[in-house]
């Protein structure tokens, strides 16, 4: 059993999977396999529409081959699955991608066969969900015929300091020698180093307790922003204050989306109440994140109201779409709370983003974007995502997007306080 010299195969070719594959691939062969064929058509022709891969480190990577035919997968003996692991429409863990992966590897599984996840997920769900599939699906017996491992992904959206090869992996394995083989693995890509958990269940603790901290920290800033905004003072200048001792972490207030913040802890709750608890601060984190949008839009009105504009029939321009700066990832974003809260109170929307495809928006949420704001048309304007294109624009070109009387509305902290209506 080893990993040395053979094919490896990354199952999902999103933004975790990708990079992982371009960086094995500048070094072994790679087979990454993805079910959208038209993802790996752009993959082909050395494009990555999700912006996290450069057309030239792509092209560096040519140990990678791209393929939608799961026949393609039977060359490989190490499996690293990059899946998605989304919520379904009632906040509950949705494995569906993960228990697919693990059908279509374990009819291609050989004994001696390793597989990685690094997809999130609660602890346990390894061994108790993924490792009965594979052991249906290929006939083998786990630990006695075949392997996992489960090194969970720290992929950052959008960010180009922290990537995959600078960020410290954690590994763990099935047994202690797969564990060590897994390690190694990993350490012929990453500089950062790796960590070796102990087991697969800790290791899959680590990663979702990660975000639920993070989770549970905006959580904090932004019930303090909602006193703030009632007592009169203005939130940034006080975290600013704040800010001056050493230990003071640095959060901001704003809308908590993405494919992990806003996700992973509902699949840690979610384990706890299987075993008989209720958690009750990591949910009470989440029910006031998940409510920042209505309350955007309720101080919207509010300002609205007070300058005597009609809501009703009101034209709101919405910049931004996506769920983080500078980037085109459209999962879980929390501004489609703001555009549908806003259209309960029947005014017309415009959503402005120049890192969305239009193709996305409309498949994911039913919005086409507009391609350019008209000039002078808006009762109200809300900054809703920190992209520099809106920074650059400035206060002065924003504004000329609004009627003579208008709200401006900055979530995010791009202009100076004294030059706009409201800030979170």
């Amino acid at each position: 059993m080893t990993t040395n010299n053979q094919a490896l195969a990354i199952i999902g070719l999103g933004y975790v999977g990708l990079p992982l594959a371009v960086e094995f691939g500048k070094k072994r062969s790679v087979i990454g396999f993805d079910i959208n064929q038209s993802r790996i058509d752009q993959l082909r022709n050395g494009r990555d529409v999700t912006l996290e891969v450069e057309d030239e480190l792509l092209a560096e990577a040519t140990g990678l081959s791209f393929t939608s035919n799961a026949d393609d997968l039977k060359a490989a003996n190490t499996y690293i699955v990059t899946v998605p692991t989304p919520l379904t429409e009632h906040k509950a863990p949705d494995l569906t991608p993960l228990i697919k992966a693990s059908e279509t590897i374990g009819k291609t599984l050989n004994s001696g066969d390793i597989v990685v996840y690094e997809s999130t997920v609660y602890p346990g769900a390894t061994e108790e969900d993924c490792v009965p599939v594979l052991e249906k699906a290929s006939g083998l017996t786990f630990n006695q015929d075949f392997f996992v491992g489960y090194s969970p992904e720290r992929i950052n959206p959008g960010d180009k300091e922290h990537r995959v090869t600078s960020i410290k992996k954690v590994t763990s394995g099935s047994t202690p020698e797969v564990a060590e083989l897994v390690d190694k693995l990993y350490k012929e890509i990453i500089t950062a180093g790796t960590h070796k958990a102990s087991s697969i269940k800790v290791a899959e603790a680590a990663k979702v307790i990660e975000n639920t901290q993070r989770d549970l920290n905006i959580a904090l800033i932004n019930e303090l922003a909602v006193i703030f905004n009632k007592l009169g003072i203005d939130t940034e200048a006080v975290l600013e204050a704040a800010g001056t001792k050493w230990n003071f972490l640095p959060f901001r207030p704003g809308l908590v989306g993405g494919h992990c913040i806003g996700v992973d802890p509902y699949y840690l709750t979610h384990k706890a109440q299987s075993i008989g608890y209720h958690p009750e601060i990591i949910l009470a984190g989440r029910r006031l994140n998940d409510g920042m949008g209505a309350y955007v839009v309720s101080q919207l009105v509010k300002a609205m109201l007070k300058k005597r504009l009609h809501i009703e029939g009101a034209r709101v321009l919405v910049m931004g779409l996506t769920f983080k700066e500078n980037c085109p990832d459209l999962r879980n974003t929390r501004v489609i709370d703001i555009v549908r809260e806003l259209a309960d109170y029947n005014t017309q929307v415009d959503v402005y983003d120049p890192w969305v495809s239009a193709a996305e928006a409309q498949e994911e949420y039913g919005i086409a974007p507009v391609t350019q704001p008209e000039h002078g048309a808006y009762d109200a304007i809300i900054l809703a995502v920190g992209h520099k294109q809106f920074k650059t624009m400035g206060v002065e070109e924003i504004r000329k997007l609004g009627k003579g009387e208008h709200i401006l509305y900055d979530l995010k902290y791009l202009l100076p306080a004294d030059y706009v209506d409201l800030r979170l």
